[in-house]
């Protein structure tokens, strides 16, 4: 769908500078923009780009004043990029109602509103909210509960007694609700206690494709509110996942441990089992964290320590070579 630059503009709460009547037919980024396409630029060098491209208007920072395309001046051009892309590129439209192939069990409760795809099984006693959408092959076990304009993407399942809020996104082949991973040696055999908690996942959580979040051994695994799951990630039974908490793709968190809010933990992160990550803490990507983290710190490496004292002993560790040549031959000059 078309917009001109002014309609964009106030979609943005921004200004143009230039002629806002200009159509503009698409986003694109500089490097492949044709003409009709907005571009963005969040710096000086992407502007250059931008400028260069053949895009007809460029999204931009209110510190921009002067430049020979048209300009939309926003206050944060990367959120206005994110939300002007969801302009032009609209998810698809599910219609109310029930696909034939669906199987649904007499006691659900299924919105008038609500899609139901192509061989989704529905069990008993599960409510599906207003505007949910189940897209194709999911199973929602008995007793579940899927809030307003959540969206579950073909091939999830969702183990009984889950509870999802409103505006959740759960993609293609996530698993929620499966045994935790709890076992007591018993006579040399491993034997499995019973999982018989339940997940949580709170309002406007986003959980990526092939993610697994194991129910509780007792109470609830939480996803807490807002917070965005990369693919590929596991969440052990008993995590509380504070609010808007982002989790980069392979992540493993082990059972019982409690992060706080806006805690980021970069790719492929390892968080060992019963510990607590306080709130506004950040973990680099291939970390393993053995110890309770403070609010607000930076932890990195494996194992996990705080940002500077890791950097100091990678540093000294650049340095070992130099210094274990330096050592010969001091070596050398006192066998003389």
């Amino acid at each position: 769908m078309p917009f001109t630059a002014a309609e964009i503009a106030r979609q943005m709460q921004g200004e143009v500078l230039g002629d806002g009547s200009i159509i503009l037919n698409s986003f694109a980024p500089a490097s492949r923009a044709q003409a009709g396409d907005l571009t963005f630029a969040e710096n000086a060098d992407y502007l250059a780009l931008a400028e260069k491209s053949a895009a007809s208007a460029i999204i931009v920072d209110q510190s921009v004043s002067a430049s020979p395309k048209v300009l939309i001046r926003v206050a944060n051009p990367r959120v206005a990029f994110a939300r002007t892309l969801a302009l032009f590129f609209p998810e698809p439209i599910f219609k109310a109602g029930v696909h034939p192939t669906a199987v649904i069990a007499k006691s659900a409760k299924v919105d008038s509103t609500a899609h139901v795809g192509p061989h989704c099984v529905v069990g008993e006693n599960v409510f599906v909210g207003a505007r949910a959408v189940l897209q194709g092959g999911d199973h929602i076990g008995d007793n579940s509960k899927i809030g307003d304009d959540t969206r579950i993407f073909p091939n999830v399942t969702v183990y009984p007694e889950t509870k999802i809020g409103d505006r959740v996104r759960i993609h293609s082949g996530s698993v929620i609700g499966a045994d935790g991973f709890g076992y007591v040696p018993d006579g040399g055999v491993h034997l499995k206690v019973p999982q018989i908690g339940h997940v949580i996942i709170c309002d406007d959580v986003e959980l990526g494709a092939n993610v697994t979040v194991d129910r509780g051994a007792l109470g609830p695994t939480i996803i807490g509110k807002g917070s965005k799951v990369d693919n590929l990630v596991q969440i052990g039974h008993n995590v509380v996942l504070g609010e808007h908490c982002i989790v980069v793709s392979q992540v493993g968190i082990a059972g019982s441990t409690k992060l706080g809010h806006s805690v980021t933990l970069g790719g492929q992160v390892g968080v060992g089992g019963h510990l607590k990550i306080g709130n506004n803490v950040s973990v680099a990507a291939q970390a393993g964290v053995m110890h309770d983290i403070p609010d607000g710190e930076k932890w990195m490496g494996a194992p996990a320590q705080p940002d500077r004292q890791a950097k100091r002993q990678m540093i000294a560790l650049q340095q070992l070579p130099e210094l274990i040549q330096r050592i010969k031959k001091l070596e050398k000059k006192s066998d003389q």
